[in-house]
């Protein structure tokens, strides 16, 4: 087809496709924005863009090949280039800044890092055996899990996912080690200006220790969507099951569950309010409510509103429900041994920190108090942050149970990101005391 052929714009593929070359280079404008269809002599044929720089002198800017880029995609790319402009924006120099980006990060992958900490380390004067012992770390455990990652773009979760690997192994001194080196390669690497933060920083909170003992069953996420299809299959009584999913979804402690009055809950604003007599360590503790535990309390109103205590017992003994009911239950659907109504607070506070959540704010949802100085001077309760990361932690809940995508894995991961950014430990605007 000859270009006095054609008959209207924006041009349609047969156009494009048919379009033939003449002796010299010729441009047709594809409708608005710009857009131009360029044919080469040589007949060659590709997408370019035309837009006035800030200086106010007119420019060209190519956006790719025909057909490698159809002539949808190319108004897109249009679009985005005259948004550019209106801003005020080169588009050429916005362009080279991405290049550059993408350059640097293909330049640092991590085991670039770790070869130039494991270097400096020699020179240092480490020992031999030393040495010989962390080259093996390297490239046995860490460059195959991270070596090929841009050291930029790895998170908190894989930092975690490789610890626990070698922790599975038993090998707790290597994963002490491993943890110590990953440590020190972020640190080099924050010094030399080629990444920002350390996703290795929180690993010790999250690690296993040699000799402790795990006085509470508890459960992995790879247990859990089996426990949650269990749970919803049984048979006790309707207050039990709403104690248990209480516990799981607060991560409180059982006796302070049971203890629950209604005068101490907000269905409206969504938050328990637990009096210091009920907390072990006699402070006050709020407790932020999910939507599903939400709908589950406002269920339970109906069949125990009218008494003080949000779980009764049945007989004139105790005023309250027994903790013993809850494991009770847990054995009766399979679980004795494997988990404890106190168990699913080490439950949530792996999975958490597992992925990539605050230890902070983690450790408010459970009421615990930092050691040393810091559990003096920090009383922040993180109340608005904790608000959305277990409203985070109900939803991944009934994820797993009804079967967790890539799709989803992704969109939770991303509100974990946007949640971390919105709600950093330092912010004096998070600390509302609990």
């Amino acid at each position: 087809m000859k270009r006095h052929e054609i008959k209207r714009t924006p041009l349609a593929e047969t156009v494009l496709r048919s379009l033939e070359p003449e002796n010299k280079l010729y441009r047709i404008k594809d409708g608005s924005n710009q857009l131009h269809f360029t044919v080469a002599a040589n007949g060659s044929k590709r997408w370019e863009v035309r837009f006035k720089r800030p200086d106010g002198k007119w420019s060209w800017m190519g956006v790719g090949g025909y057909p490698a880029v159809s002539a949808k995609l190319a108004r897109k790319h249009a679009d985005l280039i005259q948004a550019l402009v209106s801003d005020g924006k080169d588009p050429r120099e916005v362009r080279r800044a991405e290049d550059a980006a993408r350059k640097e990060l293909i330049e640092h992958p991590f085991s670039e890092s770790c070869e130039y900490w494991h270097s400096k380390k020699v020179d240092e004067g480490y020992a031999q055996k030393t040495a010989n012992q962390m080259r093996g770390y390297l490239d046995n455990d860490i460059l195959p899990e991270l070596g090929n990652i841009p050291i930029r773009q790895i998170t908190p979760k894989q930092c975690a996912d490789l610890q626990h690997k070698i922790e599975l192994a038993g090998t707790l001194d290597k994963s002490k080690k491993v943890r110590q080196a990953l440590n020190q390669i972020f640190r080099y690497a924050i010094g030399r200006g080629i990444c920002d933060n350390n996703p290795a920083s929180e690993l010790g909170y999250i690690a296993t220790r040699r000799g402790s003992k795990t006085s509470y069953p508890h459960l992995l996420e790879p247990e859990l969507p089996n426990f949650l299809r269990a749970l919803g299959c049984s048979t006790a009584r309707k207050q039990t099951q709403i104690a248990t999913k209480m516990i799981l979804l607060t991560a409180s402690r059982p006796g302070m569950v049971v203890k629950a009055e209604w005068t101490h809950v907000n269905l409206d604003q969504a938050f328990w309010v637990v009096p210091d007599g009920n907390m072990k360590n006699r402070k006050q503790h709020i407790v932020p409510l999910s939507t599903q535990l939400v709908a589950l309390l406002s269920e339970l109103k109906a069949m125990t509103g009218r008494s003080r205590y949000l779980f009764p017992c049945i007989g004139p003994k105790n005023p309250t429900m027994p903790t013993d009911s809850i494991n009770k239950m847990l054995r009766g659907i399979g679980y004795k041994g494997r988990l404890t109504g106190h168990g699913s607070r080490h439950t949530a506070s792996t999975l958490l920190h597992e992925h990539g959540w605050y230890h902070f704010h983690i450790e408010a949802q459970l009421s615990h108090k930092m050691p040393g100085v810091a559990g003096v001077y920090n009383q922040a309760g993180y109340l608005e942050a904790r608000r959305v990361m277990m409203q985070w932690y109900a939803d991944y809940l009934d994820t797993l149970r009804e079967g967790l995508t890539e799709d989803k894995r992704a969109d939770f991961e991303q509100r974990v990101i946007q949640a971390m950014q919105r709600y950093r430990p330092g912010d004096a605007s998070q600390n509302i005391a609990a």
